[in-house]
């Protein structure tokens, strides 16, 4: 057991080996992804680099003022809102994603008739290009905020609907192994009656990959109004929950299709939540690989085998 524990300490070590405050973004991905966020000059300077990216990482900041119809303040603005310091460092990560080659592998629906082989295909592509932009975007500073506070927490609520109600299920079963105080409600009167029970010494937690869903907003809200540090997990770009969330942790929103019944955004937030669990345990490992440890122990003694589990 503590050598498993110790591969995966090295594996989350290597995915915090990214840059620090926010890993290195899909810039033109991340722009088209907050559009709807951005004010109307905003969009309009957005709507130039999408179209235009090659010309734009040669422009100077005057010179991209002038051609997106804009000016030098908003643009500066702009670069701020992606989490850049200046313009010189924006322009220098668009440069570099321009100079990579092409991702030619997109997300791909359900379509009528398709091969079992392409599906099998189709489908590993759609989970691992999930896992793999929501790492992109994944901020390390609200990542430590998240595990820090899930370690101080007297008592956790994990509130979710629908195919998010599901991972927080997972959630719960993985932070009860090691000893935490934990429930998970998806039922919107009983996240409503718990959230208004919590304290400051608690810890809240949404999950809606919309950041939409009604229901998971007002048990957030709650929870926040009764002083509970509250963590919403979202779409890169959702609005709603964040609006009550101390710390805010994002999956990639570039999945699109109604046929795909949440396969990929599933498996995206189901990768934050590994890594919240698995960075939990690796920082504080003395505390919870004993419980971790003792709970495998338990279910061994009283259903006489051994299980078989995956964390």
């Amino acid at each position: 057991m503590k050598i498993f524990f110790l591969k995966y300490k090295f594996i989350v070590k290597l995915i915090f080996l990214v840059k620090e405050g926010g890993a290195e973004v899909s810039l033109l991905n991340t722009i088209r992804d907050k559009m709807d966020s951005f004010n109307p000059k905003e969009r309009e300077l957005a709507a130039f680099l999408l179209s235009r990216p090659q010309e734009a990482a040669r422009l100077t900041i005057t010179e991209l003022a002038r051609e997106a119809g804009s000016s030098t303040a908003t643009v500066s603005r702009f670069c701020r809102t992606l989490r850049f310091q200046s313009f010189a460092e924006f322009k220098m990560q668009l440069a570099g994603e321009l100079a990579q080659p092409p991702d030619t592998s997109k997300y791909q629906d359900i379509v009528a008739g398709n091969p079992l082989p392409d599906i099998v295909s189709a489908i590993t592509i759609n989970h691992l290009r999930s896992i793999t932009d929501t790492t992109h975007i994944l901020d390390i500073a609200e990542l430590r905020r998240a595990i820090e506070a899930l370690h101080a927490a007297s008592r956790i609520d994990l509130y979710g609907a629908a195919t998010s109600g599901l991972v927080a299920q997972d959630f719960f079963h993985k932070l009860i192994r090691v000893g935490k105080a934990a429930a998970v409600f998806t039922d919107s009167h009983m996240q409503l009656t718990s959230a208004s029970s919590l304290s400051k010494h608690d810890v809240a937690i949404g999950i809606s990959y919309s950041g939409e869903t009604l229901e998971t907003i007002n048990a957030l809200r709650c929870a926040a109004e009764q002083g509970a540090t509250t963590i919403s997990i979202t779409r890169f770009g959702a609005e709603g929950l964040t609006d009550y969330a101390d710390i805010r942790l994002y999956t990639s929103s570039s999945e699109a299709g109604m046929r795909r019944g949440d396969m990929a955004s599933r498996m995206a937030m189901l990768h934050v939540i590994d890594i919240l669990f698995t960075g939990l345990v690796s920082e504080h490992f003395d505390d919870y690989v004993p419980r971790l440890e003792r709970s495998f122990q338990t279910v061994t003694q009283y259903t006489g085998k051994k299980e078989r589990t995956t964390l």
